[in-house]
């Protein structure tokens, strides 16, 4: 590894579902999304993933993940230090980390950040709304498939 790091392109930053890795190395992604629509608040996600891959660049750095409240400063989340590791600049670096346990309290734009060595790299809307049920559904049946109510 060289002894200049040269700080990488953050190439994806994916919230999802689930994620799973075949035999061959390939992840996939399940449930995307950059909106979260419910019946009701407090709601709690009991796993969300996310998903980053660095390229073109060579060294060691951390990466950290938080998603922040609609007042753009509170974290609701924070992520663990997670080390990127680029041996070349033609290597890539997957990192997928479970957030556990996320409790949505209020309606509102929250903010997804990725920071690479304390460096804001990424930051991107994630939409929380309340929408009505529809008729002959109550209570929290409305819900998406694995979120509770609170």
């Amino acid at each position: 590894m060289t002894q200049n790091p040269m700080a990488p392109d953050l190439q994806s930053a994916i919230l999802c579902d689930d994620v799973r890795q075949e035999r061959n190395g390939k992840f996939m992604l399940i449930g995307l999304f950059d909106a979260i629509m419910i019946p009701q608040l407090p709601v709690r996600y009991p796993r969300l993933f996310m998903v980053t891959r660095w390229c073109s660049g060579e060294g060691e750095f951390v990466q950290n993940s938080r998603i922040l409240k609609p007042d753009q400063s509170t974290p609701l989340v924070n992520g663990q230090k997670i080390p990127v590791r680029l041996p070349s600049p033609e290597a890539t670096a997957t990192n997928v980390e479970v957030f556990l346990n996320v409790e949505f309290q209020e309606e509102g734009t929250h903010w997804v950040e990725i920071l690479l060595d304390n460096d804001l790299k990424i930051r991107y809307p994630l939409r929380v709304s309340i929408v009505k049920p529809q008729p002959g559904q109550q209570g929290h049946g409305n819900l998406p498939p694995g979120m509770m109510p609170a």
